[in-house]
C-alpha cells in the first residue's frame, strides 16, 4: 500500500484528494450526515494547525541563512530592488484587471441583500498598520501568533548583525543551518499528508457553502473567480515568456502541486515551503535568492487577495450603498493594492485589506461583513493565485539576472518527494545545505 502511494506522482495524489473531499462533501450537504461534515472539519483543521507550527522556525532561521548567504552574492540589493519592482508591477495589472471586471460586470448593481444588519469587521485595517504590524511589541507573541511579516523583521535584524559580527556569529549561523533543515524535514513529511488534509479541507468548503449562500453574490463570486484567472492564466504567462523568455507551460506543470495545495489550504505561508521547493528544484531559481523571495513574496505578494479582490469589492460595497466612484477613486484603489499590500503583510487575510480600501475611499466598513459569508469560497482561487505570482516573479528575477537555470527549468519534471543523488543540482542554483532532504 504504501509503495503504491510513494509511486503515485504528488499532484495526483492531491487531485485525488480534492475529487474525494468533493465526493465526501456532498454526501455530508445532502444526506445531512453530521458525523462525516464534523470529521472533515476537523482533518482540514488539523492540517493548517500542523503548516502553520512549522512556519515560524521555518521563516525565522531560513531568513537568517539567507542573510547570510546572500553577502557571498554580487548585487544581492540590486536582487531586492528588482523583486519589489516585479511585485509592484503584477499588484498594478491585476488591480487594473479587478476595477475592469467591476466596471463591466457592476456585481452590486441590483443586489437586494440586506445592508442595515452587516456590520462592521472588529478588526479593520489602517496605513498605521505597516508599522505596528513590521514591529513586534514581544518577541515571543510574534512566533505564538504566526506573524510572518514581523517574524521576517526581526530575522532580517538579528541575520545583519550576526552577519556584521563576523566569526563570533559562526556557531549561530551553524546552528539556525541545522534548524531549517531539521525543520524542513519534519515539514515535508507534513506536506505529505496534504492529499489527506485536502480531503478535510475542500469536503468542509463544500459541506458549509452551497449555492442558496452564493446566488444574491452570484456575479461578484464568478468576477473574483474570472479576474484570478486572468491573472493566473494569461498575465503571468506573457511574463513568462515576453520577459522570462521560458515556457509557461512548463511554468504550470511544474508548479501544480503548490497551486493545488495553495487552492485547498488557502494559505500563502502555509504554501511557502512547497513553493520555495518548486522554484529550486524544478525551477531553476538559486537556493540563496529562493530563500530571500520566498518567505518575503509569501507575506507582502498577493495578486489575488490584495489586487484583484479588494477592487472588485470596493465597487461592488459602492454600488450597494449608491456610492458614485470616480476616476480618483478608481487610481486610489489602485494605489492602495499595489502600496497597501506591505502595510497588511502581518495580519489575517484579505479582510483587512479590504477594510482598508473601503476606509481609505470612505465606504461603509459595514459593507465587509455583507462579503464575510461566502470569503472562504474567494480565498480558494485568491490564494492560488497569490502562491503563483510569489513563483513566478522569482524566476523572472533570476532570468533578468542571468543566474536561473533554465537545464532545470526545462527538465523532466523531478519529484519533490526526493532528490536522486546522481542528479545534484549544479553549485550555482544549489540551495545552501537547506534542501528539503529525505
Amino acid at each position: 500500500m504504501f509503495a503504491l502511494v510513494r509511486k503515485t506522482p504528488f499532484s495526483a495524489q492531491l487531485l485525488l484528494g480534492l475529487a474525494v473531499g468533493v465526493g465526501l462533501g456532498l454526501i455530508a450537504r445532502h444526506f445531512d450526515v453530521g458525523w462525516l461534515g464534523s470529521t472533515l472539519e476537523y482533518t482540514g483543521n488539523l492540517f493548517i494547525q500542523l503548516l502553520k507550527l512549522a512556519v515560524p522556525p521555518l521563516v525565522f532561521a531560513a531568513v537568517v541563512v539567507s542573510i547570510s548567504s546572500l553577502r557571498k552574492i554580487s548585487g544581492a540589493a540590486r536582487l531586492v530592488a528588482k523583486t519589489i519592482g516585479w511585485f509592484m508591477l503584477t499588484s498594478l495589472i491585476a488591480v487594473s484587471i479587478g476595477l475592469g471586471l467591476g466596471l463591466v460586470t457592476n456585481p452590486g448593481s441590483g443586489v437586494s441583500l440586506s445592508t442595515g444588519a452587516a456590520k462592521a469587521p472588529a478588526e479593520a485595517g489602517s496605513w498605521t498598520d505597516f508599522i505596528t504590524g513590521i514591529i513586534p511589541t514581544n518577541l515571543g507573541q510574534s512566533f505564538v501568533d504566526v506573524n510572518v511579516l514581523q517574524i521576517v523583521f526581526i530575522a532580517i535584524v538579528i541575520g545583519a548583525a550576526a552577519v556584521k559580527i563576523g566569526d563570533k556569529a559562526a556557531p549561530f549561523l551553524r546552528f539556525n543551518q541545522s534548524l531549517l533543515d531539521l525543520v524542513q524535514k519534519a515539514l515535508w513529511w507534513v506536506i505529505r499528508l496534504a492529499p489527506i488534509g485536502t480531503v478535510g479541507l475542500i469536503g468542509n468548503a463544500v459541506v458549509s457553502y452551497g449555492w442558496e449562500l452564493l446566488k444574491p453574490l452570484a456575479t461578484f463570486s464568478v468576477d473574483v473567480y474570472v479576474g484570478c484567472l486572468l491573472v493566473l492564466l494569461v498575465v503571468y504567462p506573457v511574463l513568462l515568456r515576453v520577459f522570462g523568455r521560458v515556457s509557461p507551460v512548463t511554468f504550470f506543470r511544474k508548479a501544480w502541486p503548490a497551486l493545488e495545495l495553495a487552492f485547498a489550504s488557502r494559505s500563502s505561508v502555509g504554501v511557502m515551503p512547497l513553493a520555495q521547493r518548486v522554484v529550486t528544484r524544478r525551477l531553476g531559481v538559486p537556493g540563496d535568492y529562493a530563500s530571500f523571495a520566498s518567505p518575503f513574496a509569501a507575506t507582502t505578494k498577493m495578486d489575488g487577495c490584495a489586487a484583484v479582490y479588494p477592487a472588485l469589492a470596493a465597487i461592488f460595497v459602492a454600488q450597494v450603498y449608491g456610492v458614485h466612484l470616480g476616476i480618483g477613486d478608481y487610481l486610489l484603489i489602485a494605489f492602495v493594492s499595489v502600496i497597501g499590500s506591505a502595510a497588511t503583510a502581518g495580519l489575517t487575510g484579505a479582510l483587512v485589506m479590504l477594510t482598508l480600501t473601503l476606509s481609505t475611499l470612505g465606504l461603509p466598513l459595514a459593507g465587509a461583513g455583507l462579503l464575510l459569508a461566502i470569503d472562504p469560497v474567494l480565498d480558494m482561487i485568491r490564494t492560488a493565485t497569490n502562491v503563483a505570482g510569489q513563483m513566478v516573479v522569482p524566476v523572472l528575477v533570476s532570468r533578468w539576472e542571468k543566474n536561473l537555470d533554465t537545464d532545470v527549468y526545462t527538465a523532466g519534471v523531478q519529484p519533490l518527494e526526493e532528490t536522486p543523488a546522481s542528479t545534484e543540482p549544479p553549485a550555482r542554483v544549489r540551495e545552501p545545505e537547506a534542501a528539503f532532504g529525505t
